[in-house]
C-alpha cells in the first residue's frame, strides 16, 4: 500500500509535468514580436480615415478602438465609423450614436456629408 507522503510526491510530480507541458506549448516571445516581418496594421483603412478626419476636420476628435473609430466633438460622441467590406455600406444606430460603415476609405465629401448628418 502507498503511504500518504508518496501520494503527495506523485501529485507534485504530476503538477510539475503539466506545467512543463503547458510551458512548451506557449507561444515564444520572439514569435510575438518579430521585427523582421512587419505586417500591415489590422485595418489600415481606419488609420487613413482617422488621419483624414484629423487633417480636414480639426474640430472633431478621433479615437481608435479596435475595429472602429469613435468621432467626437467637444467630448460628445458624434459617430462610430467602421470599415468592413463584408457588411453593407450603410448607417445604423447603436443607442443614440450612428454607426457608419464603409467598404474602403471614404472621400472627404462623403465623410463630410455623413458627419453633418450624424450631428
Amino acid at each position: 500500500m502507498i503511504d500518504g507522503i508518496w501520494w503527495l510526491v506523485i501529485l507534485i510530480a504530476f503538477i510539475i509535468g503539466l506545467w512543463l507541458f503547458a510551458k512548451t506549448r506557449a507561444p515564444k516571445p520572439t514569435a510575438l514580436h518579430d521585427t523582421k516581418h512587419k505586417s500591415k496594421p489590422m485595418n489600415d483603412a481606419l488609420q487613413k480615415t482617422a488621419k483624414m478626419i484629423k487633417r480636414y476636420f480639426p474640430d472633431y476628435g478621433v479615437t481608435r478602438k479596435g475595429n472602429h473609430l469613435l468621432v467626437s466633438r467637444q467630448n460628445i460622441k458624434v459617430a462610430m465609423i467602421t470599415i468592413d467590406p463584408k457588411l453593407a455600406a450603410s448607417q445604423r444606430r447603436l443607442g443614440d450614436i450612428p454607426v457608419i460603415n464603409y467598404h474602403r476609405v471614404p472621400s472627404r465629401a462623403q465623410l463630410d456629408a455623413n458627419l453633418q448628418e450624424a450631428e
